[in-house]
Order: structure tokens, then C-alpha cells, then sequence
């Protein structure tokens, strides 16, 4: 499997962006998938993930309420929605994918649980 992130760029404060990840490989709708960030100077850390059928989704408190995950297995490419972005929201987002089902809960937000990962892309908010 392999990942491609895309859309990110330099947003103001309380603006919005749509981050892409599209996957190449046959078994893209069966995977749970996963995105992280990594603001300078800290750990990765998860932000959002949706199970296989896109009825299941997770989010880190930090987020929840303002970022959206979705998916559209016909064109093998996961979103995440970004609105009222925040300067903390800066970082770089990476998208992952996990062999585990993680629709009934779990370490979901481990990046242990992720075999592959995109690239990542930078998204920066200005205050």
C-alpha cells in the first residue's frame, strides 16, 4: 500500500482546509485508516481515524468538533476536513493505514497499530 498526502498549505486562523490521502492497493477499503500530526519540536500524535466502511470514526479531543474523517473507497482516498483551524493546528499531518479493525474501539491512536504511512504535509495557521 501506498499513501500520498496532499492539501495542505497557510491558512489564518479560524480558516479552513481539506487534507487528502489516496492510496494505491487492492485492499484500501478494508483498512482502517488513520491520520497523525507533528507540531515542531514534539511527538507525532493521532488526530482522526475511520474504520473500513466509514461508519466508525475517532477523534483526539483536541480536534473533535471541528475536524471531520471520511473516506470514499471507490476513489481509494481518505479526507480530513479541517474548520476553525487553530495556530496549535500547525504541524504536519501524516496519513497511516492499520491491518486491525479498530470499528469496536481500541488503540486506535497508537502509531504501533499503523503499517504504512503517507509523507506527510505541512499545514501552518497564522494567528
Amino acid at each position: 500500500v501506498q499513501l500520498q498526502a496532499s492539501g495542505g498549505g497557510l491558512v489564518q486562523a479560524g480558516g479552513s482546509l481539506r487534507l487528502s490521502c489516496a492510496a494505491s492497493g487492492r485492499t484500501f477499503s478494508r483498512r482502517f485508516m488513520g491520520w497523525f500530526r507533528q507540531p515542531p519540536g514534539k511527538e507525532r500524535e493521532f488526530v482522526a481515524g475511520v474504520n473500513w466502511s466509514g461508519d466508525v470514526s475517532y477523534y483526539a479531543a483536541s480536534v473533535k468538533g471541528r475536524f471531520t474523517v471520511s473516506r470514499d473507497n471507490a476513489k481509494n482516498t481518505v479526507y480530513l476536513q479541517m474548520n476553525i483551524l487553530k495556530a496549535e493546528d500547525t504541524a504536519v499531518y501524516y496519513c497511516a493505514t492499520s491491518p486491525i479493525d479498530y470499528s469496536g474501539s481500541g488503540t486506535y491512536y497508537s502509531t504501533r497499530g499503523y503499517d504504512y504511512w503517507g509523507q506527510g504535509t505541512q499545514v501552518t495557521v497564522s494567528s
